[in-house]
């Protein structure tokens, strides 16, 4: 009986400092955004147009295409391979290492959860506006050659590159785990840095897009901690790792 109160308060609590309960039990929903559409920054607004053929800014993106496909056939290209899955035990799993402990949704709920939610507002919110406007056509589809997961090709060429829904997402989570476990900083932020550059190397963003994902990280996670229902997902995961770190 106490332990189920203490778990509901702790789902339901209405301020950020929380009850942390360690238990498998005490786990919130990773299927829910924490703002809703309209409350994020208008990435149409905050960002600059892509570069338009011709620019120097579009060379650039032609450099970085090519050093990406250099790439495929290494470590780094199945790292890259890897990073494409948004599964969400995939996508939470890739921030183990850097963090310096093992994430899941069983040995750290609320961790997950954090992760899990960020990725959505990230991936989703935070781009659409600038997406949807410009719907820039993706490296493969104008350079017409195959990308390191032929597979996603499809379904990528129904949507805008530009932004990157990917790099804001993984750099989005390393800004807010950077807060957690601040010791681990350099680690999660090379992390963050990382997933991007995956887009190029897969062949499925230029440069610019990535670059722009993590400007709409920035500004995506600043709105975040305006939020309580983040920043009681936040104290939980901080308590989470305490926790974990103290035993």
């Amino acid at each position: 009986m106490k332990r189920t109160l203490l778990i509901l308060l702790t789902l339901t609590a209405c301020t950020h400092l929380m009850a942390y309960d360690p238990t498998p039990e005490a786990r919130a929903d990773s299927g829910k955004y924490f703002l809703k559409d309209g409350q994020q920054p208008n990435s149409l607004l905050i960002l600059p147009p892509p570069p338009q053929p011709g620019t120097t800014a579009f060379s650039h993106d032609q450099a970085m295409y090519h050093w990406g496909i250099t790439q495929r056939n290494t470590p780094r290209g199945e790292q890259a391979k890897n990073d494409a899955n948004l599964d969400f035990d995939n996508f939470a799993a890739g921030f183990s290492d850097p963090m310096g402990i093992t994430i899941n949704a069983k040995q750290t709920p609320y961790l997950y959860n954090l992760i899990c939610r960020i990725g959505q507002d990230a991936g989703d919110l935070a781009t659409a506006h600038a997406k949807n406007y410009y719907m820039r056509m993706r490296p493969y589809m104008i350079f017409m050659q195959p990308t390191l997961i032929p597979n996603d090709e499809p379904i990528l060429a129904t949507n805008g590159s530009y932004p990157s829904g990917h790099s804001c997402m993984g750099m989005s989570v390393a800004l807010v785990l950077m807060e957690i476990n601040p010791e681990r900083q350099n680690e999660l932020f090379i992390r963050g840095y990382e997933f991007g550059q995956s887009r190029v190397i897969a062949g499925f963003h230029f440069q610019s897009d990535v670059d722009a994902g993590r400007l709409c990280a920035a500004a995506i996670v600043a709105r975040l901690h305006a939020d309580e229902g983040f920043l009681q997902a936040l104290e939980l995961a901080k308590q989470e790792f305490a926790h974990l770190r103290n035993r």
